[in-house]
């Protein structure tokens, strides 16, 4: 029996559920030391001085490290812009500046937890509080204090520009334009576990760290540079990752671990509380768009002009590779043959902006999909039927004027989410989209596409070992493999993969994962990435396996490091590049129930098409779908994540306010579809972002149909919606 289209059990259920399944905070050593980090608790000042003496003559503390102890005080997954420790003392210049609240200042190490805590607390910290910038639009003017002054005279860390024919003659052509201003919120990661780690010396001498992440090697490499060590010298393990979202691509308590255990030669133990956590890591970017679109009578969309800016907050983190992906994705899934985009990136004192969930792109398709709902209300046209008329196909470009990878699925699963939806006889029925009181029902449509895999130019690739077992038939597979298992069943479907392609049951397969010690380089836990690239590698070194199989090699051991079809960078000017080598596509369909006394939400029905290349695993296909959809409807219902000044005024559970199960949407429909893709394994494409990404903007249509009025900007939360009614 095949195993690739089948839907076995996760292999990792019996362990998490019972709590066998040993997390970083779970973990424990003899003699193991606690850490406690003293956070910056301000948006933006010089640290003059650090006085430890306190806390290092308290009970139960071994040592206080500043930055003075950190040989080479930098890190940064894109380029090394934040300090490890901020302070006086660190050789790199600007060190001693905290620009966001949650930047370190020290690391109290002592035998227990409470002692660590206490003895942070003494530690005094003099501050020169320096101009806090906050809004992104203010920061990018001339003349605005500089955050990094050593890397150029702005605070813009990045623009893209796209140049697509000529749209002012484009404009002029149009029969109906449409211009409008939208807003996206930033959004907190709430990952069930918090940032936790444990650090020590393992038998061979390296340093290691087993703590949640999505990049082993690049872990490994980022804390070997702040250490000035060899990266053979650092270890990186994951054990059971509580969620990540994006969220733990950058780093957030390794490096401190890795300082401690190296100068101390003990294991040390962190856990961070709920609040540590969300005043320390990086958000989803909060975006403003700008947008001027423009269409023919009969529904030709002829030019597309946008303004995107991102605030990137207080350091770079993927702010460069996540507004590359929304410039890309700006124009939606559609043929718009003239397009000028400006996307920019902001450094700002508020909390660091970084890779979650559709990186990007769902920033830049509620832009694009409310103008495309706002073109087909003033044509007079259904929604549907405009974006079938402008879809993607084969050999049609994109905004960066080259086409899509093909094939190209836009049409399939537009029709696919319309026709389990029953857009037509629900849609055009009045009786069921508004009633005659005080709750009024409305459906939206939108559509969305995303990269799979890294882009730009990157050389993707990633590695795999095989290894068959037995005498006179394969008795046992081991597959090692380092990507992150963060919950979304990857080991599961290395395990399918790998019975696939050496042709066993999956009963007998072993996965052995994330370890950077013995283990080769797998790429990142990100950008929809991991089936496709892995499933790849292990495919490649378990037909190299069997080959020697059947040479009699015995245990036939092969390995295998898959490379991916080439991208190019996107041109300076024009943005004129093949900046990807895969896409996949996804439509949704939804129906909302307004309370217009109380502004109220309800999201009865979504219907979400989703072109999966392959469903390797169709039940964890449906997990992925439906958990991106409880997560886009906290981004687009629930969660308000509010700063003032730099500062965190939502720093708990309690006032940041996640979908509870009586919260999200009623009912969720999954249509998977499958239109192979030619390089995927087996055909697969990536699916872990695709369903969050058209969410929101099929949300606002429905509130519009419902209502008769436009939302430009979430959480549609009851205030917010009350406003837009005239109600408050």
């Amino acid at each position: 029996m095949s195993s690739i289209g089948q839907s076995f059990p996760r292999i990792d259920a019996r362990g998490k559920v019972t709590g066998e399944a040993l997390y970083s905070g779970d973990l424990s050593m003899k003699g193991m030391l606690f850490m406690k980090i003293v956070f910056a608790e301000r948006p933006h000042a010089r640290v003059k001085s650090v006085r430890t003496g306190k806390a290092e003559a308290a009970d139960g503390v071994v040592a206080v490290y500043t930055a003075k102890d950190v040989p080479v005080n930098e890190y940064g997954l894109q380029i090394p812009d934040q300090p490890v420790f901020c302070g006086p003392g660190s050789t790199k210049p600007y060190a001693d500046i905290v620009r966001f609240v949650g930047d370190q200042i020290a690391a109290v190490i002592a035998r227990s937890e409470s002692a660590a805590e206490a003895a942070a607390r003494l530690i005094q910290v003099d501050y020169e509080d320096l101009p806090i910038l906050s809004d992104p639009v203010e920061a990018m003017k001339s003349g605005a204090p500089l955050l990094h002054p050593d890397r150029g005279d702005t605070n813009i860390c990045v623009h893209y520009k796209i140049r697509k024919g000529d749209v002012d003659t484009a404009f002029a052509s149009a029969d109906v334009i449409v211009e409008s201003e939208y807003h996206t919120p930033a959004q907190e990661h709430a990952y069930l576990q918090p940032e936790a780690g444990l650090s020590y010396m393992d038998e061979k001498g390296r340093i290691t760290i087993a703590c949640a992440g999505q990049w082993t090697h690049a872990d490994r490499e980022t804390i070997a540079h702040a250490l000035d060590l060899p990266n053979e010298n650092i270890r990186v393990v994951y054990p059971a990752i509580g969620g990540a979202f994006g969220g733990r691509e950058d780093l957030s308590v390794q490096i401190a671990l890795a300082l401690a255990t190296w100068k101390l030669q003990r294991p040390v133990k962190i856990i961070w509380s709920r609040r540590e956590s969300i005043i320390g890591h990086a958000k989803r970017h909060p975006v403003t768009l700008k947008a001027k679109w423009g269409a023919t009578k009969d529904g030709k969309i002829v030019a597309a002009q946008n303004e995107i800016i991102g605030d990137g907050g207080a350091y770079m983190y993927t702010s460069n590779k996540v507004l590359g992906n929304t410039a890309i994705t700006s124009t939606g899934p559609y043929f718009i043959p003239n397009v000028k985009t400006d996307v920019y990136g902001v450094y700002t004192n508020n909390l660091p902006s970084a890779a979650f969930r559709g990186f990007g792109a769902p920033q830049a398709l509620f832009m694009a999909e409310g103008q495309m709902n706002k073109l087909a209300e003033k044509l007079g046209m259904d929604p549907v039927e405009l974006r079938m008329k402008n879809a993607l196909r084969d050999g049609l470009t994109l905004g960066v004027g080259t086409p899509a990878p093909g094939p190209v699925s836009v049409p399939q699963v537009i029709q696919a989410a319309a026709e389990k939806f029953g857009w037509k006889s629900i849609h055009k029925s009045p009786t069921i989209t508004r009633r005659q009181s005080h709750l009024v029902r409305g459906q939206g449509f939108a559509a969305g596409f995303k990269n799979v895999g890294f882009s730009f130019g990157y050389q993707e690739n990633c590695w795999a070992k095989v290894e068959l077992h037995g005498n006179g038939r394969i008795e046992k597979v081991i597959v090692h493999h380092a990507g992150a298992e963060v919950g979304q069943g990857t080991h599961t479907v290395m395990a399918q993969m790998a019975a696939q392609a050496v042709g066993v049951s999956t009963d007998i397969v072993t996965i052995i994962g994330s370890d950077s010690a013995t283990q080769g380089n797998p790429g990142s836990a990100s950008a929809s990435r991991m089936t496709y690239m892995a499933g790849n590698a292990i495919k490649g070194a378990g037909e190299a396996a069997l080959e020697k199989w059947r040479l009699e090699e015995r245990p036939a051991v092969a390995e295998f490091k898959y490379l991916a079809p080439p991208t190019t960078h996107m041109d300076n000017e024009t943005g004129y590049s093949t900046p990807n080598f895969s896409y996949a596509y996804v439509a949704q369909a939804v129906e909302v129930e307004v309370d217009t006394e109380t502004g109220r939400l309800r999201v009865l029905r979504v219907v979400s098409a989703d072109d999966v290349g392959r469903a390797i695993n169709p039940d964890l296909v449906k997990a992925q779908i439906e958990g991106a959809i409880v997560q886009a409807h906290g981004y687009a219902v629930t969660e308000d994540f509010k700063t003032k000044d730099g500062r965190v005024l939502t720093d708990m559970f309690s006032n940041y306010l996640l979908p509870t199960a009586l919260d999200i949407p009623e009912k969720v429909e999954s249509v998977i579809v499958e239109v192979p893709d030619p390089n995927g394994p087996w055909g697969a494409r990536g699916v872990g972002e695709l369903p969050f990404l058209p969410y929101a903007p099929a949300v606002a249509a429905a509130i519009h149909d419902a209502t008769g009025v436009w939302i430009n900007e979430f959480p549609f939360i009851p205030e917010r919606v009350l406003r837009a009614l005239g109600k408050i």
